[in-house]
């Protein structure tokens, strides 16, 4: 069974790829160009995904719940976690599939994200992860800490989403349409690899996935969904130790990304091979291993905590959520200065980076 996450996650590299769905950028955008069209579709990710794991939750398929809060963790690591992003040029899940474009400097950042959340989780900082997210609160869900039905969340959640959405695609049909070359292929083949994907579009094949995702990794004995995180660190695990007992579905799941953004940027024409400079290879090392850091103290990254937590209404998720963002936008001013400042005030343009 553990083979249907390599399978999943070769879904979901492709659609990464194809769609050019990188949190990073959304994060960015907010504080470099203030522009929210790709938060929004991460969001859309979240929202549909609420939708389908809380029904499965009521079918009794998936149990969903926290038990307590690890909110010093989840703010901290948060925190490290958006900051390194921004230097690491992607966020987990924007960097496995980068690195299957053939960019260096992902497989660089990759490579320090995967280690020191070996280190965090499986080696000498294992202590420091547990006693930073032994600093709990006792109540682990927004809707716990309300008193109100998940179902009442999810609605405001849908509700909210959907106009935001409708909002940006009246603005997406009012802008001059690009000019598009002439097709070269037909059919199936120029929707998968030729055509450019609609940014919400990618976001509901994105949430269906992470819907999927509950049942496929629960039959597999992995009582979880999307993980890129820990997946990531049992790797590194298995190589140093050789036991495969770490090779389970959500390792299965990472490498198929790798597969699946591969198949699609070699389909599309995108592949190639970048090396990147000096300093670029510093900051993808860097932020790398800044990111594994973070991502191990907060449970999570912005695919674990961010939309997953977050479709479950953990408080770990929302949190984080909120904590990774304001550390993409501390490390915007650092990263970019005067030019975050000065583009404030210009015209909007296309988001950048995504």
């Amino acid at each position: 069974m553990i083979l249907s996450g390599l399978a999943l996650g070769a879904v979901l590299g492709f659609a990464l790829q194809r769609g050019r769905f990188c949190v990073t950028g959304a994060f960015r955008d907010i504080w470099l160009v203030r522009q929210s069209r790709w938060l929004t579709a991460f969001l859309v990710t979240i929202a549909v995904q609420s939708v389908g794991i809380f029904a499965l939750d009521a079918a009794g398929v998936i149990s969903l719940g926290a038990e307590t809060f690890p909110w010093l963790a989840a703010i901290l690591g948060g925190l490290i976690f958006g900051f390194a992003i921004v230097y690491a040029g992607g966020c987990a899940t924007g960097t496995y599939y980068r690195a299957g474009e053939g960019l260096v400097g992902s497989w660089i950042a990759l490579a320090g994200y995967a280690l020191s959340a070996a280190i965090m989780k499986h080696g000498p900082g294992a202590p420091i992860v547990e006693g930073l997210r032994g600093v709990t609160a006792p109540v682990g869900t927004v809707h716990d800490l309300l008193g109100v039905s998940p179902w009442v969340l999810v609605a405001v959640l849908v509700v909210g989403v959907g106009a935001a959405t409708w909002h940006h695609l009246r603005k997406d049909a009012a802008r001059t349409k690009p000019v598009q070359l002439p097709a070269k292929r037909k059919g199936l083949a120029r929707l998968l690899f030729e055509r450019p994907w609609n940014a919400f579009a990618t976001a509901v094949v994105i949430g269906i996935i992470g819907i999927v995702a509950f049942p496929l990794s629960y039959a597999a004995g992995r009582e979880s969904g999307l993980g890129i995180t820990t997946p990531s660190a049992d790797i590194v695990a298995f190589l140093v130790t050789g036991d495969v007992e770490l090779v389970d579905w959500g390792v299965m799941l990472v490498l198929g990304i790798l597969v699946g953004s591969f198949i699609a940027a070699k389909g599309s024409g995108e592949y190639r091979m970048r090396v990147p400079d000096a300093q670029t290879v510093l900051r993808s090392a860097g932020g790398g291993l800044l990111m594994g850091l973070g991502a191990a103290i907060a449970g999570g990254c912005t695919i674990g905590n961010a939309m997953v937590g977050s479709a479950s209404f953990t408080l770990q998720g929302w949190v984080s959520f909120a904590a990774m963002l304001l550390g993409t936008g501390i490390a915007v001013r650092f990263v970019f200065g005067a030019r975050s400042r000065a583009t404030a005030s210009a015209p909007a343009k296309t988001p950048v980076g995504v």
